[in-house]
Order: C-alpha cells, then structure tokens, then sequence
C-alpha cells in the first residue's frame, strides 16, 4: 500500500487520509460512474500521488486516467454550455473517451459538440474531427458563403473542403454524404448538393510535419551554475549565492524574482531565431497528435516569426488563449510567433543507476 503520510509533502493540497483511503476505495471497487472517478483520481493527483501510485491502489492505467479527468471536466462545463439534460444523462454512464476529444473547445463549443456527437452516435475518432472542425472554423472572422456558426455547419464544411479535393468518385461521394449528414441549415445543404454537379478539384496540401527533437546525450543536457561575481571575493560573497534548484524534465531554472531560464542546445533553428522563448505545455495540446498518453514538451517559439508561410505552424490567440495551428492558406487572425522546435525530455530508463557509471559499464 502507498505510504498515506506522503502526502504531507503537499499540505495545501494534501487531503484528509481517512478521505484518501475512501477515495481509493472507491476507485478500487468501481463504485460510482466514470465523472466521480475522475474527480476522485484528480484529488488524489492533487493531494501528491502520482498516476503509477493511484495505478498500483486501483488498477486505473495513467492513460485512463487522464482520459476520465479530462472527460469529467468537460463533462462538468456542459451545463454551463448549455447542454440539453437527454444529452448530459446520455454522458453520466459512458462516453469518457468521447468528451475528452471536446477538451480544447470553449463551453459553449463542447456542449454544442456534445449534443452532435450524441444526437448522431459519434465514437471517438468522430467526435476528434467534429472538435477540429469546430475549432477551425471558429477563426474565420467571416464565415464561408452558405453556412453558419452551428456545429453541424462546421463539420459540414470540413467535409465540403475536403470533398473538393478529390478527384476519386468514392472518395468525393463519402465527403459529400458527410456533409449531407451534419449539415444544420438548408444554405449548408444547398452548398454540400452543388458538389453533386460541380466537380471542380481543388489541390490538396498536406501539413507539414510537425519539428520533433529529443535530448539524446549528456552533452546536449548542460547544467545552469550561478555566478558568484570576481576575484576577490569574500566568504560571505560566496554564500550569499542562492542554491539553483533544477526541475525536470527539462532542466528548468529559477532565481530570485519572476523570471526564469531553461537550458537548450545550440542547435543552428534556435541560433538562428530573431526572438525565441520557451512554452511548456503537454503533447495533446499539439495539432495532428493521436491519442497517446500526453507527455510534457517544451515548444520553442520564435515571436519575429509574424510573416505566413505554408511550411510552418503558428502561434495564435483562440478564445483568450495562446494555441498552436498550421494554415493552408493565410489567415485573417494575427500570428503571434513562428514554432521553431519541439523538444521532448531525455528518456532516462532508470535516474539511479545512470548516476553509478561503473553499473552501466557492467
């Protein structure tokens, strides 16, 4: 059994142990539905265990149970959003992997894909394109000829854009019956039955491929140390330096005040950037990502990067928020800065025997 006192480490979040073995309880026996567990693994995530910890209590794998946090938050904004009651029942009992594909739209936005994705039956991978299609269609400043800001029109111009770039009968006939499917209004319609008879193609492009690295060898891993000042120097110069504390998994630094430094390598994309700054943030909060357990990245960008162009992503302001988005074409929004470079951490198998070099070596 987990140790319950280590949770003491995190006293302003640390819950009463006589709750925590409940909650574990709980989880342990399934006892609720899937919303309740993922508020319970959140406040058992807060009060200081790790999802491997709540994993060996309960049996709830780390990719299920972010999947039932997120899917519990989402589905706590849908009345706030104005979700119909048959379609916040219809989500109380299942649904968990559905919902936590909504989980960049705004309230309002979720529970309008909420509803779309209950009144049709959508399964995961249906509701992951009706949440793109939403939010891409939440940029335009004017919306496009024949649809509206409905969810239903949103999806059905996804599928009108894309059926018009294929040249294959089948494929343009499954765009087009998609479009039929989701469209809300008789304007959306009318535009989905014009490709019936129009079969002018547009080229598709591809999007670029987004720019991974990861730190690979203790070289590319350098250390932050304080400067003491110049010879000469007094003891009491020398211990009036701060100790520099590093926080993984990117070896983040801070000092004294608000700002703070992370280290990276001198790679040619970062030696040549005009403005860079650093953006810690997890793996799904990526275009074009599939459903994997999200995994904390840093997303370098360079903020003179304003001027489009189609082999690159951006970063722009949605809803208030900053966010990452490739564009076919160029955009009518303002671009905040160019991504130049996403790092993942150093995989590092086992932190206590990489110390020991004469293991290694055996």
């Amino acid at each position: 059994m987990t140790n319950l006192a280590d949770n003491a480490q995190n006293p302003e979040n640390a819950v009463n142990d006589d709750v925590v073995k409940e909650l574990l309880r709980k989880l342990r026996q399934k006892q609720g539905n899937w919303v309740e567990w993922g508020v319970a693994i959140a406040s058992l995530q807060k009060s200081g265990y790790n999802p491997q910890q709540i994993f060996e209590e309960t049996g709830f794998e780390p990719i299920q149970q972010n999947q039932v946090i997120v899917g519990s938050q989402v589905y706590n904004s849908l009345a706030e959003g104005g979700a119909s009651e048959a379609a916040r029942s219809h989500y109380t009992t299942r649904g968990s992997d559905v919902l936590y594909e909504l989980r960049l739209l705004t309230h309002q936005e979720r529970a309008a894909a909420a509803e779309l994705t209950f009144i049709h039956k959508l399964d995961l991978e249906e509701a992951r394109e009706v949440a793109k299609a939403i939010k891409d269609f939440s940029r335009f400043r004017v919306l496009p000829e024949g649809f509206t800001a409905h969810p239903g029109d949103a999806v059905a111009y996804q599928a009108w854009k894309l059926a018009r770039q294929y040249t294959d009968f089948q494929e343009r006939s499954r765009f087009i019956a998609k479009g039929l499917r989701f469209a809300h209004t008789p304007t959306a319609r009318k535009q989905i039955e014009q490709l019936l008879v129009d079969f002018t193609v547009v080229s598709q492009r591809s999007a670029p491929i987004l720019p991974f690295y990861r730190f690979e060898s203790e070289e590319e891993l350098p250390r932050i140390v304080p400067v003491v000042g110049e010879l000469p120097l007094t003891p009491q110069d020398l211990q009036s330096v701060p100790m520099v504390e590093t926080i993984e998994p990117f070896g983040l630094v801070k000092f004294a005040g608000e700002q703070a430094w992370v280290p990276l390598p001198g790679w040619q994309v970062l030696l040549s950037a005009e403005d860079p700054v650093a953006i810690f943030c997890s793996s799904d909060r990526l275009p074009n990502q599939e459903k994997n357990l999200p995994k904390p990245v840093l997303v370098a960008i360079d903020r003179a990067g304003r001027q489009w162009d189609d082999s690159s992503y951006f970063v722009v302001e949605h809803n208030g928020e900053l966010d990452f988005q490739w564009f076919e074409t160029e955009p009518e929004i303002p671009l905040l800065g160019r991504l130049i470079v996403i790092v993942r951490p150093k995989k590092i198998f086992d932190d206590v025997i990489s110390q020991d070099s004469w293991q290694i070596d055996e």
